[in-house]
């Protein structure tokens, strides 16, 4: 079989390390031309069409919708049409059946792989194994020290794929670290935190010591968690999109230092440059698109701040790319308006609505959230004054927007009352230094006083 006949789940995402099928277009057994779409896989924050590698019949299915595939894993093959026919009929009532493959799930596999598990020891509920199989086969180890087919389950902690590179990465030893996952698995966040708080162990955070009566003895010790706690707390539930976020701006937050700049511009300029839009556009073009037009601008006069670091390096990227922060019901995500530099406000205009659109039914395109190399963040609508945005990893930079507010301020010498709009700045400290993240967000500030310098 030639490796360009195989369907393999691909890599669409930085962080990526599994993709879920959403749903097969083509069904198996039927032809397949190449490039045509073959299904449909989800990743942390889109949904992509992948196109078949060849033409052919498709074969040899192994995931199914809703199956979490690894990245890089065969999950069909796509044979010449008839291959799969020509071969010779065998004896019907005297043929002896071979012994059957074990069939599991992706997950499954993946699981028992890493503890070192024989998938023929397993028995599946159903037609093939799949992880509650797993889990249970481990249980049921555990649970009656039953002597294991290898020594791997006792030696190694169950662990995701991510934790266990972290911790190999990190020299950290698994099992000191308490797993929140399913059965005590330790999770990516497990070893971040274990790493964050550089202790030798992490324990769940206990109560005061009290003493608790029992007939005529005492016992004194921390509160043990009962029913009536459990009543009052709970574990609420996170999507996959959510966890990615929050490991995103984790790592963010960890690995780049953070500092801040922060400006309070005139908007009166700005505002009047909306109100005559809206004459010529009538709810078209927004605040933020005059934003992002102005900023696309000071970026071509800084270039700097449109980089990042990278491998003891800084890379300066030639395209100005503008990412959108936008929330949505499962978390946060950053849709891209690309080349934003050369854009006309109606374009831009255009662009936004159509990423928050898709955003928000849940169809942003793999393209839409790729390449960008500055963030805005504008929570002025929500009535917020200013704040300090995390930075978008590996951007260098993160632009904080604020509302624009009525306040007093000096005009011509004597003080009045003005639209001000704050401005604060996050920059990644390796990229940008004071000096240059001062000289953007005055051109910013001086372009949003005077926005028609913009088009000189």
């Amino acid at each position: 079989m030639h490796a360009s006949n195989e369907v393999i789940m691909p890599v669409l995402g930085m962080i990526q390390e599994t993709g879920k099928i959403i749903k097969w277009l083509i069904e198996e057994g039927q032809p397949v031309q190449e490039g045509q779409p073959l299904l449909e896989v989800e990743t942390d924050k889109a949904v992509e069409e992948i196109e078949a590698p060849a033409s052919g019949i498709l074969s040899n299915v192994k995931a199914q919708a809703g199956d979490d595939v690894p990245v890089g894993q065969v999950i069909a093959v796509i044979l010449p049409a008839g291959e799969a026919l020509n071969q010779p009929p065998g004896p019907v009532l005297t043929q002896v059946k071979p012994a059957q493959a074990v069939v599991a799930s992706p997950l499954a596999a993946r699981m028992a792989a890493e503890n070192q598990l024989d998938l023929e020891l397993i028995r599946p509920q159903g037609g093939r194994i799949e992880k509650a199989d797993v889990l249970d086969y481990i249980k049921a180890q555990v649970k009656t020290d039953a002597p294991q087919p290898t020594t791997g389950l006792a030696q190694r902690p169950l662990a995701s794929p991510k934790a266990r590179r972290l911790a190999i990465e990190g020299g950290i030893d698994l099992g000191k670290i308490t797993g929140t996952g399913p059965n005590g698995a330790v999770l990516a966040e497990d070893v971040s935190l274990f790493t964050k708080t550089a202790a030798s162990e992490i324990v769940p955070v206990q109560a005061e010591a009290v003493s608790v009566s029992t007939g005529s003895t005492s016992l004194k010790g921390v509160v043990p968690q009962t029913s009536e706690e459990d009543a009052i707390s709970q574990d609420l539930p996170i999507s996959k999109n959510w966890r990615v976020m929050a490991e995103h701006t984790t790592k963010a937050w960890t690995t780049a230092p953070h500092f801040y700049l922060t400006r309070e511009v005139n908007a009166s300029s700005l505002n009047a440059w909306h109100n005559h839009l809206q004459m010529k556009y009538p709810k078209q073009i927004s605040i933020t698109d005059l934003l992002i037009k102005v900023i696309a601008s000071a970026l071509i006069k800084h270039p700097r701040v449109n980089a990042y670091w990278q491998e003891g390096h800084i890379r300066q990227v030639n395209e100005v790319n503008i990412g959108l922060a936008v929330a949505y019901q499962d978390g946060l995500t950053v849709p891209v308006i690309h080349h934003a530099d050369q854009l006309g406000l109606a374009a831009i205009a255009a662009e936004r609505k159509a990423l928050v659109l898709r955003t928000q039914q849940g169809k942003l395109r793999m393209e839409d959230i790729q390449g960008g190399t500055f963030t805005i963040s504008n929570l002025g609508m929500y009535g917020i004054d200013a704040f300090n945005a995390v930075l978008n990893s590996p951007q260098a930079a993160i632009l904080a927007v604020g509302r624009i507010a009525q306040r007093v301020t000096v005009v011509d010498g004597q003080p009045g009352v003005q639209p001000m709009l704050t401005l604060t700045m996050t920059y990644d400290h390796r990229v940008v230094d004071g000096v240059r993240g001062a000289e953007f967000l005055r051109t910013l500030a001086e372009l949003i006083e005077e926005p028609l310098s913009v088009f000189d």
